[in-house]
């Protein structure tokens, strides 16, 4: 079943650990205002089920350090440690125009920019510590791969038109020509 993009779970955070010994929380947040955390009634698990509600906040190195409704010990707080944290993408404010959320890629067909031919859709994007990455589903089947979402690989974004153009880079061991008589392969 495909979800809506307004039914579609955003990443917003990853708890870190306990905070002192009175239950606080520490949580490492992936929004540009670490303090955004507070204004989501509920932050939740994955599955879409409630994880976290926040009573109050302060900015902490790398995030937020916050009290949570039922979490009252040091225990507690570090048992949710590498807890990921959503919100529902119906409660962001909509991107300004030229602009989208990660999130949105997802599911969208992905077309060749210069010979338009399909090559998959988006199925996930990823980020592994340096630039964030596509996941592509081949058209024709087969192993998902990754394509660099940078302006050089994926020059063009239409989210209206549900379309992502691409030119991806030459895969490794990839002849750039015509195999010629005598190339070795």
């Amino acid at each position: 079943m495909t979800q809506s993009p307004s039914q579609t779970l955003i990443l917003v955070g990853r708890v870190a650990g306990a905070f002192g010994v009175r239950g606080e929380v520490r949580i490492a947040a992936y929004t540009e205002d670490p303090l955004t955390l507070t204004k989501f009634k509920v932050l939740m698990r994955q599955d879409g089920s409630p994880a976290l509600t926040l009573s109050s906040a302060r900015v902490a190195k790398d995030g937020v350090v916050a009290r949570c409704a039922g979490i009252d010990t040091k225990e507690a707080a570090d048992a949710l440690r590498g807890l990921r944290l959503h919100v529902p993408r119906s409660a962001l404010p909509e991107p300004e125009e030229d602009e989208f959320y990660l999130a949105d890629l997802i599911g969208l067909t992905v077309r060749h920019a210069v010979t338009n031919d399909l090559i998959g859709r988006i199925k996930s994007v990823q980020n592994f510590g340096a630039d964030d990455l596509l996941e592509i589903t081949p058209a024709l089947g087969g192993q998902t791969w990754y394509l660099p979402f940078t302006r050089a690989a994926v020059p063009e974004v239409k989210i209206a038109e549900g379309l992502v153009l691409a030119d991806p880079p030459a895969m490794v061991g990839e002849p750039e020509g015509p195999l010629e008589d005598g190339d070795e392969v």
